[in-house]
């Protein structure tokens, strides 16, 4: 018996197996002070999951996982290294395939600062404009500083930033791209500038699922970094596609597809009356305290008055070159 060659084989496996452990160990990264599970995982369709986080560990957004034939593609690598590493450790309860690709939505933090801890091997993608912002430190900037206090409260928060190495995709497109893993199609579609100037949605045309990122929520989204006008026109495009599902980077999923049109009658009226108060030469803030969006609050129960968010208006305001 040839016994010596299988022990080799054994010891490299057992090598390799403890190299990968450890490759996707939290305890190297900090904000790893938790000891329950980070994610959940919704299984939407047939190997097509979304992960939201538990609370045990801060997160920031949603991912989706889609495992294909020999591998598995992750979208949104999460807030920090740590929430990254937890996702992968963690996908090991679903599968054990390898993550071969990752794909950015956008640039924000909450969903793109997980990306360092992936090696070489692995495709990150994104839109231009996401690798340019991850490039230029935009993942850091003025959103990033809205939400430190957020950060700071939050199991993991700022923690979990340190070491942090914002890192873009290796990989990029302008407008389209189709990844075939197997017998699954998986389009990369940008549509133009919306909640941000790259926001990628991920199409699933045999499965009829829509990935959003932040470009279409249950909620009103975050709009610090985004352009309202056309925004409205991207998502006049995504009515295009035949969906049944959207699974959103924020919140659960969901089949609505009139959420398209709230949103898009929400950035008009926001677009309108935060215009008609810098015409008015009121502050961002006079402004953001007396716009009243209760027409809106049916679609969008978190409204319950008059305001608006201060991010939102202040954008507009910049968009709009006030200055009062």
């Amino acid at each position: 018996m040839h016994t010596k060659p299988i022990i080799v084989l054994l010891t490299l496996l057992a090598c390799h197996t403890s190299a990968a452990l450890a490759q996707w160990d939290t305890r190297n990264y900090p904000g790893s002070n938790f000891d329950s599970p980070a994610f959940v995982f919704e299984e939407i369709a047939a190997d097509i999951y979304q992960a939201r986080g538990t609370g045990n560990l801060m997160v920031g957004s949603n991912a989706a996982i889609i495992v294909n034939d020999d591998d598995v593609i992750v979208i949104d690598s999460h807030i920090s290294p740590v929430a990254a590493v937890a996702l992968a450790q963690e996908l090991t309860s679903i599968t054990d395939k390898p993550i071969r690709y990752v794909i950015n939505t956008h640039f924000h933090f909450d969903h793109a600062h997980g990306n360092q801890v992936y090696p070489a091997d692995v495709q990150i993608i994104g839109h231009d404009f996401t690798h340019e912002m991850l490039v230029n430190g935009s993942s850091m900037g003025r959103t990033y500083d809205r939400f430190a206090d957020w950060l700071a409260g939050t199991p993991g928060g700022l923690e979990g930033q340190e070491g942090l190495i914002p890192t873009p995709p290796n990989t990029t497109l302008s407008d389209s791209l189709t990844l075939y893993r197997g017998s699954r199609e998986i389009q990369l579609l940008y549509f133009g500038r919306g909640h941000t100037g790259g926001d990628v949605v991920v199409y699933l045309p045999a499965e009829k699922i829509l990935i959003t990122g932040d470009l279409l929520l249950e909620s009103m989204p975050y709009m610090g970094d985004g352009f309202p006008v056309d925004w409205i026109e991207t998502l006049e495009k995504l009515k295009a596609l035949e969906f049944d599902v959207v699974v959103p980077g924020h919140g659960r999923p969901f089949s609505d597809p009139e959420r398209i049109d709230r949103l898009q009658g929400l950035l008009a009226d926001l677009w309108e009356k935060a215009g008609e108060s810098c015409n008015e030469n009121l502050s961002a803030e006079q402004a953001a305290a007396q716009i009243d969006l209760t027409d809106h609050a049916t679609g969008y129960p978190e409204i319950t008055g008059a305001g608006a968010p201060i991010a939102t208006v202040e954008r507009i305001y910049e968009l709009r070159h006030c200055e009062p």
